[in-house]
């Protein structure tokens, strides 16, 4: 006689885990299985996944092949972990990445594995800034989020994330970013205090910043200013550090976020969906020239995920012609027009329409409404988080692979979301 095992609920992370947890209130049940765009509860209740596991999820859930590529790699025995040892699927990456990626684009760089996160491949592209010009301060952005660990933390802007370090974090230095404050040149202040010896601001080692900021509200920059943040990092001998964590790996249209606006910048951080599978990976890209590592002189336990690295090369077989990357901004048209409609059709959001690509976000000028509408949307079976200081922006990060029947239903859930929220707060 077989006896059922009974479902876990909500329950048991409420009684033993930390309250530190923080998506697990946001979409309070318990997920049990996943496939491309969708996934199902222990009820056998259906979502819609507009998070794809905070951008790790590019290429959507459990893809097949991907997982076929795993599954044999398994049952042959293997190495799952490998540390920084030369393994097959090391290298098989390696040459890939090198191949589909970084010659067509003509871009040179050394590809380093600092670690398994974001926040890793952030760590590691300070260090080697401060190592190679000497200089301790970097610049950073407001509304900017560039990891937890303490590094990453000093060039963080949100002052809550900040306040959890419990010591000063400095060595940083916070500029405005682009139109944070509307008709005024952001860099000009920057740009004079280094001409001016008497200023106070040292030359810094680094610029470090998001093309498109998503934890800070889906802030996306213009590529003029772009572009006039790389030509001041070259007049003052300063390393740009593109932080592509979660705006890379094709989430903006192009692999790189930074591609249109034509910077080349010295170091590349990437991680989340650089797997391609949702399996912890970062990498982090160095021009030749900066590579002045010494052996081991930044290392992890987890910098060598061979498993990750199968997922990882399978996913690369989307960027080899320009089909995939065409098809995501096809999308991101569609959902742009539909999201610009309901700014017009609900005047009491008080909204706009932000971001680039599938990196979008609906930013409500009336307080808590993005939440409402998130928490509606959730009992209607879509997931969906919010962003910005106040989490004021809905922000809508659908997996590359969703097909148009999936954006249309996770668009009407938003719209009877709102309606619902609206509704509640004229009552």
């Amino acid at each position: 006689m077989t006896i059922s095992k009974q479902k876990p609920t909500v329950d048991v992370f409420e009684q033993l885990e930390s309250e530190v947890r923080s998506y697990s209130r946001s979409f309070p049940t318990v997920f049990e299985k996943a496939q491309g765009y969708k996934l199902w509860d222990t009820s056998n209740e259906s979502y819609i996944d507009f998070f794809s596991g905070a951008g790790a999820l590019n290429y959507g859930h459990n893809n097949a092949a991907m997982q076929q590529k795993m599954i044999e790699y398994i049952q042959s025995n293997g190495l799952l972990h490998s540390l920084d040892m030369g393994t097959i699927p090391r290298a098989e990456f390696l040459q890939e990445f090198n191949d589909v990626i970084l010659k067509p684009r003509d871009m040179d760089y050394k590809v380093m594995f600092p670690g398994p996160t974001g926040t890793n491949s952030v760590e590691s592209a300070l260090k080697i800034a401060r190592k190679v010009t000497g200089r301790e301060k970097v610049v950073t952005f407001t509304n900017a989020f560039h990891g937890m660990t303490i590094g990453a933390l000093s060039v963080t802007g949100n002052a809550f994330k900040r306040g959890g370090a419990g010591i000063p974090l400095n060595h940083s230095i916070a500029m405005p970013y682009d139109e944070y404050i509307e008709g005024q040149d952001s860099l000009a202040f920057l740009e004079k205090s280094l001409e001016d010896g008497g200023s106070g601001i040292e030359i810094p080692a680094a610029v470090i910043l998001e093309t498109v900021q998503g934890e800070g509200g889906i802030n996306a920059a213009s590529f003029e200013w772009l572009q006039k943040v790389e030509a001041l990092c070259r007049r003052f001998d300063i390393l740009l550090i593109v932080d592509d964590v979660q705006a890379g790996c094709g989430r903006t249209g192009t692999f790189f976020s930074f591609e249109p606006a034509g910077i080349k910048p010295d170091v590349i951080c990437l991680s989340k969906s650089i797997s391609g599978s949702g399996l912890p990976m970062a990498i982090t890209l160095i021009k030749p020239e900066y590579d002045k590592w010494g052996p081991g002189e930044h290392n992890g336990t987890f910098r060598g995920n061979n498993l990750a690295f199968i997922t990882a090369t399978e996913a690369l077989t989307y960027w080899k012609n320009s089909k995939f990357s065409q098809s995501i901004q096809e999308k991101s048209k569609m959902i742009k027009q539909q999201l610009t409609n309901f700014t017009t059709v609900y005047p009491e959001l008080e909204a706009e329409v932000r971001g680039r690509g599938l990196m979008l976000g609906l930013a409500c000028g009336k307080k808590e409404m993005a939440n409402k509408i998130a928490e509606v949307a959730f009992t209607k079976g879509l997931v969906i988080e919010t962003s910005g200081p106040d989490d004021e922006v809905l922000k809508l990060l659908p997996p590359l692979i969703i097909d148009e029947e999936g954006i249309t239903q996770g668009l009407d859930i938003i719209e009877e979301s709102i309606k619902e929220v609206l509704a509640k707060e004229e009552a």
